[in-house]
């Protein structure tokens, strides 16, 4: 059985001085995926590159103290690339690693701010992430998705969705993208094992969100539909502090 984790860290290095690495140890997971390092690698220790067990694999951010993803692996992979489609990887978006069974691909989905206006990017990327999925299916490959999606699905998915929906991350558009991801060959995975209202994964760092439980769970992994039969189990680990998010993780029978 092989455990994976994922969790948006809200900056690598401030999350190194919070006991990331620590956290991984004592976690020993097979596969970490982290979004947001905000990190490019050659400002990074080696501590960062290659922590005690794992080899990583960075997709950075053009611009310094951005955005960009790492997956750290027991395992080499057969293959890594990213979506390969410049205005993503500009600010590193995604790393995808191949594996004999899937493809475990690590995304930070873009944050369609304010008033919807990265809405149309946010848009194009999860189209491109869901042509990535269908092509990589039609090939005989399944895939792993897991990252921050910034989007609450459901009303289910956050504390307050009436008061929410003209916000980022629960806009109409948004939820649209997911409902048709989701009905076209892709599982939820949480939802699949907990239909229980109030799990979430993302807190405000404002009026004491996380102490009321006062969140959004907008943070996955997805798997085909033809791999569920692999799946053991699927938890959001709201214990771990660290982030204004806290890890999600599977556990797959491989």
């Amino acid at each position: 059985m092989k455990t994976l984790v994922s969790w948006n860290v809200n900056g690598i290095r401030a999350a190194e001085k919070k006991g990331l690495f620590d956290w991984m140890s004592e976690k020993n997971a097979d596969f970490i995926c982290l979004q947001e390092t905000k990190a490019q690698k050659e400002q990074l220790s080696e501590s960062f590159i290659e922590p005690t067990g794992y080899k990583s694999w960075f997709a950075e951010a053009e611009k310094k103290g951005y955005s960009g993803v790492v997956t750290y692996s027991k395992e080499e992979p057969i293959s890594v690339e990213t979506l390969g489609i410049d205005e993503f990887d500009a600010e590193g978006r995604s790393i995808i690693l191949e594996y004999p069974d899937f493809k475990l691909i690590n995304c930070y989905f873009p944050n369609s701010q304010e008033a919807g206006k990265r809405l149309d990017y946010k848009l194009r990327f999860c189209e491109a992430v869901f042509d990535f999925c269908n092509n990589t299916v039609k090939n005989g490959k399944n895939i792993i998705l897991c990252g921050d999606y910034n989007i609450a699905h459901k009303p289910i998915d956050l504390a307050n969705p009436k008061r929410n929906e003209k916000n980022p991350g629960y806009l109409p558009e948004e939820r649209a993208w997911m409902d048709k991801f989701t009905q076209n060959g892709y599982i939820d995975t949480f939802r699949l094992f907990c239909k229980d209202p109030d799990r979430y994964s993302w807190w405000s760092y404002r009026f004491k969100a996380r102490e009321k439980n006062i969140g959004w769970r907008i943070d996955y992994f997805c798997v085909n539909s033809s791999f569920k039969e692999k799946l053991e189990s699927a938890d959001i680990l709201d214990s771990v502090m660290g982030s204004d998010h806290c890890p999600v993780e599977i556990k797959v029978n491989l």
